[in-house]
């Protein structure tokens, strides 16, 4: 099973399942997990080929979906879910063919579309960081900045190193090999009628406005809000409004 970090304990609402998104970790969501932890029990996932937990040959989102049912089932089968980016997707695919596990479902900044853009160009910079010369995750950091990653990216990806034992936390060559899957999305003919709430950063262009007949497709009862100032990582530029909105949408 997927390794989880649980923040909490039980109590008379919902657990809240995290799903995060490519190359990041349960980790990455430690401080709004336990933020949000005093009203219910948080779970944090690594998803696999991420962090603790299995490294696998496939990573599609029917494989992602089975993996969080998992741990759903695992902790009284029902949960609120949160997913960010290729989490997202994973949350809306566990939704859609495990729709009795979702309670209320918020997806951060993504749609159930087919993106053009990749991400492998990051698994070559991570590749390019020569392990044997890190002591610290600042030096892997001063070499990712060298093949040209951005700071914020820089941080984010090195939570994911190692650096006692000099590797990756992630399974690099699964994710480029089934990067395809990764930034497509199933043809599936089901729908979820359950609360769903599609919540973006004002300033990205992951969720456009033509993808909103497809949403609705999917997901009925979907609503829509932004986070001004923010962009595609909502929750780690704008934490305590990401916050704020998880909260009350969870407490409709």
């Amino acid at each position: 099973m997927l390794n989880t970090i649980i923040h909490g304990h039980p109590t008379d609402q919902p657990p809240l399942l995290i799903a995060h998104g490519l190359y990041g970790s349960g980790r990455n969501w430690g401080v709004i997990a336990k933020r949000l932890s005093d009203e219910r029990q948080v779970i944090a996932v690594d998803m696999r080929n991420h962090g603790n937990s299995p490294q696998t040959q496939t990573h599609s989102y029917a494989d992602l979906a089975e993996d969080l049912a998992e741990v759903i089932a695992a902790h009284g089968g029902r949960m609120d879910v949160v997913g960010h980016s290729m989490g997202g997707k994973a949350a809306m695919m566990l939704a859609l063919t495990h729709p009795d596990a979702v309670n209320r479902l918020l997806v951060a900044d993504i749609a159930p579309v087919s993106y053009e853009h990749t991400q492998a160009h990051f698994i070559t910079a991570m590749r390019s960081v020569d392990l044997a010369r890190v002591s610290r995750r600042s030096d892997a950091q001063e070499q990712l900045a060298e093949a040209g990653v951005d700071a914020m990216l820089q941080s984010f990806f090195t939570q994911s190193l190692d650096v006692e034992n000099k590797r990756w936390r992630l399974n690099l060559d699964t994710l480029e090999r089934e990067m395809s899957h990764i930034l497509s999305f199933p043809e599936v003919e089901t729908h979820w009628d359950g609360a769903a709430l599609f919540l973006t950063g004002a300033n990205s262009d992951y969720v456009q406005a033509q993808y909103r007949p497809q949403i609705k497709a999917l997901f009925p009862k979907a609503r829509f809000a932004k986070i001004p100032g923010a962009g595609h990582w909502l929750h780690a530029e704008k934490p305590r409004e990401f916050e704020a909105t998880v909260r009350a949408f969870l407490n409709a």
